[in-house]
């Protein structure tokens, strides 16, 4: 089931781009942010009340919470500087670097996480840090 929600997941997040493209013209970059942050708001916390998981908040730990909310900020800023980016520059061009957080993310989970490190997983880093460059130049 995983492996469904992550492709989802890339066909919403592509999606995102091409329908923020259009949306943003005429429009500030963060003032969109902050539109499409309270629409993300309203859905998350809709989710949560009709599946009752509000009831669950008690649950959450001091540390879980302190790296939720670092994670937050984390995306917060994340959107930002996409959104300033798509405004700026050509989605197809925009996408493929935002998307180098793949490599990114698989470095910080060897490193930090201690995620077993492959062949395969370095051959596909490899391959996805080549592709990002052969897309931007």
């Amino acid at each position: 089931m995983w492996m469904l929600y992550a492709l989802l997941s890339a066909v919403f997040a592509a999606l995102t781009g091409i329908l923020a493209k259009i949306g943003i013209d005429n429009v500030n970059s963060n003032l969109a942010t902050a539109i499409r942050t309270v629409i993300i708001l309203i859905m998350a916390w809709g989710i949560v009340f009709v599946t009752g998981a509000q009831k669950e908040i008690g649950n959450i730990t001091h540390r879980s919470l302190l790296f939720l909310v670092l994670s937050g900020v984390a995306t917060g800023l994340s959107w930002l500087f996409y959104f300033a980016a798509i405004k700026m520059g050509d989605v197809s061009v925009v996408v493929p670097i935002d998307k180098f957080s793949v490599v990114i993310s698989m470095v910080l989970a060897f490193v930090v996480l201690g995620e077993t490190v492959s062949v395969q997983k370095i051959i596909g880093g490899i391959l996805i840090t080549a592709g990002t460059f052969v897309l931007i130049l």
